[in-house]
């Protein structure tokens, strides 16, 4: 696998000694992007031309891009997230694309429980109000004993469900797959999209960016949320109709936020981004030193065993 050129554009995966060397074990003849973000669209198209196989994190892989890469024979997945590639057009082009799930779920799931104790007590508002010289004693509430609704019951779904025994939280979920053994073990409790909306506390969404999923949550949705519950996203930005729940926080449709993901990535509106109610991190569920690395072994194994398949 000497002479095969491998491409490898996530920034974090590339600041990684470890698998860095661990890649190039395999594959000395790899070229990793080195600008510290994510390339343009001419620049991916520069990068990646003449390479064998590419590992993959958000990059915008769409049909022209894979018609500019003729050589192009496979791409591995720095993660878990497929709506940002064109699976069609890599199956046109004989491209074959390999992802492992469930690599950063316990990442993920942490942030996820880290919003929701940090929304309960009102930590980001505090901190900013402190900072500003205003003193203000309000330890919000207990997420101990809360209604949590979890859309999307995979793997950080089933993950967070775990991380929230402790908290003796009545889960609520809604997956599209049957979940009915999971819940039987875990105590959880299925129901429809609807019901968990108006009875949970905290509504978090586990889902992957689909035509069905975008913009799930809008006004209609927010008006049935309880004023004082709680929103977190850790899955796609565009399963939030960003402007509804912009009025929902303003308006007190619902109590707060946290966003991992948006609309738009890095987000520009600053004046969204700076709502007293809205907790926010940028994309970094997926992004610990653990996670990091699981997925980058295992995009780096999905490159081997490949390559020792097809050579």
């Amino acid at each position: 696998m000497d002479a095969l050129r491998v491409a490898v554009t996530p920034p974090a995966f590339c600041k990684s000694e470890l698998l860095r060397v661990e890649l190039a074990k395999y594959f000395p003849n790899t070229i990793f992007n080195q600008k510290g973000r994510y390339l343009s669209m001419p620049e991916l198209v520069d990068f990646l031309g003449g390479a064998d196989a590419a590992v993959i994190g958000r990059d915008q892989i769409n049909a022209e891009l894979i018609r500019l890469l003729p050589e192009l024979r496979m791409i591995s997945k720095y993660g878990v997230g497929m709506d940002n590639i064109d699976e069609e057009a890599l199956s046109r082009a004989n491209i074959e694309i390999r992802m492992t799930t469930g690599t950063n779920r316990r990442s993920v799931a942490e942030l996820t429980l880290g919003f929701m104790v940090g929304l309960c007590h009102n930590m980001s508002s505090g901190s900013e109000k402190l900072k500003k010289g205003d003193w203000q004693r309000d330890g919000g509430q207990e997420l101990s004993g809360k209604t949590i609704g979890i859309i999307g019951c995979g793997n950080v779904g089933q993950e967070l469900v775990s991380l929230l025994k402790p908290f003796q939280c009545k889960v609520k979920v809604r997956d599209i797959a049957d979940r009915s053994e999971f819940c039987r073990k875990s105590g959880a409790v299925e129901m429809g999209f609807d019901d968990l909306i108006i009875e949970a506390d905290i509504v978090t969404l586990h889902v992957p960016l689909t035509k069905d999923t975008k913009n799930l949550i809008n006004k209609p949705v927010f008006k049935k949320m309880k004023p004082s519950s709680f929103l977190v996203n850790t899955s796609r930005g565009q399963v939030v109709d960003q402007g509804d729940l912009q009025q929902a926080l303003l308006s007190g449709e619902i109590a707060g936020a946290g966003l991992d993901v948006f609309y738009e990535e890095p987000p520009i509106d600053t004046k969204f981004l700076q709502l007293s109610n809205l907790m926010v991190t940028p994309h970094i569920g997926g992004n610990t030193n653990e996670a990091v690395e699981a997925m980058g072994k295992a995009a780096i194994k999905n490159l081997v065993e490949y390559f020792n398949r097809n050579e």
